[in-house]
């Protein structure tokens, strides 16, 4: 298995995150990466590559233009208002405001185009996130090539960045990025399996009136778990995309039995659409021992997890999401891509 990761996903170290009411040192840092990197050479899948760099058109494919510049500018722009701590949105145009106009003040447009407080822009974060949909393409280029499975460290992750919205760590969106360079590629229908703990809301939402992607998510119960405002289990699409969106809420403490049980349902809508690519928005945040998430995941289950997706038959893509810095998140995501190699 060919894997894929860039040393510019760390020019991204914020160090401020909006967390039960304080201000912590965020809980997706660069350390996250030593600690997959670890384990993944050590375990003899395969090489580490550092991808090419793809440009902003595949990125402009699925995210609007005036969010990415202001992505592109925000940090510069930030300082220079005078601002001396770290972007972070302290407005929005909630329900009862418009929403429709884009203000001057850059504050003004974090919260335009912030979803949620938490995740702060700093120095190196648009860079940051160019090197991660990169990693993302160049494993997705290699499956396509050669039809073999692929694994794209990607840092910052990505499903929760919706068409012109940052939030959840996530900037632009990697999983859809792949998938769209898939169909232009010439897939005709491509599957988007987010197995996070978290629901993918961004992925949802760009995809949510096509049927070109099929995307099947499985995740806590937005009643009680971020994003709260998306991911219930009666979305299923609007238009074209009608049956195409698949959510699986599952409250807090889901036993893996159960889980896994979930996870049949949603392969074998995979197969009923006739998918011809896979993407695994791999979430290891299912963890039991994570720190902001409510599985039981134990690393053993991983392996589990690998080998039923490697059952599905299709050319796959794992893209790195969630899983935050304890020891065990290398452990996991190796587990899963030795589980599915070991099951071709």
């Amino acid at each position: 298995m060919l894997m894929f990761y860039s040393e510019d996903s760390r020019l991204r170290q914020a160090r401020t995150e909006l967390h039960d009411g304080a201000l912590v040192t965020p809980f997706e840092c660069p350390e996250r990466l030593d600690l997959v990197l670890k384990h993944l050479r050590q375990s003899g899948l395969g090489d580490i590559r550092t991808p090419s760099a793809y440009g902003l058109a595949p990125v402009l494919a699925v995210h609007d233009k005036e969010y990415v510049t202001f992505l592109a500018n925000c940090w510069q722009e930030w300082g220079a208002a005078g601002h001396e701590g770290e972007a972070i949105p302290n407005i929005w145009p909630a329900r009862t405001m418009r929403g429709d106009r884009i203000p001057r003040s850059v504050s003004g447009q974090l919260g335009y185009y912030a979803l949620a407080a938490e995740t702060s822009i700093s120095a190196g974060t648009f860079e940051a996130a160019m090197a991660s949909k990169d990693v993302a393409l160049g494993a997705l280029e290699h499956t396509l090539q050669t039809g073999e499975p692929s694994f794209g460290l990607c840092r910052p992750p990505g499903h929760h960045a919706a068409f012109d919205q940052f939030g959840g760590y996530c900037f632009f969106n990697n999983a859809a990025i792949a998938a769209q360079r898939a169909l232009e590629a010439g897939k005709r229908r491509v599957a988007i399996l987010d197995v996070d703990f978290h629901h993918g809301n961004g992925t949802q939402q760009i995809f949510y009136k096509r049927d070109d992607v099929l995307f099947i998510s499985l995740h806590g119960d937005p009643e009680v778990t971020f994003p709260y405002y998306l991911g219930y289990a009666d979305e299923n699409g609007e238009g074209q995309g009608k049956g195409f969106n698949v959510n699986y809420p599952l409250p807090p403490g889901t036993s893996v039995t159960t889980w896994m049980a979930t996870l049949e349902q949603a392969l074998a809508q995979i197969k009923a659409a006739e998918c011809e690519c896979l993407i695994v928005s791999l979430g290891v945040d299912i963890f039991e021992d994570d720190p902001i998430s409510a599985f039981t995941f134990t690393s053993e289950d991983f392996t589990a997890l690998g080998e039923r997706l490697a059952q599905v038959g299709l050319p796959s893509v794992f893209l790195m999401e969630g899983g935050y810095a304890v020891d065990e998140i290398g452990v996991n995501v190796v587990n899963v891509l030795q589980g599915f190699e070991q099951a071709l």
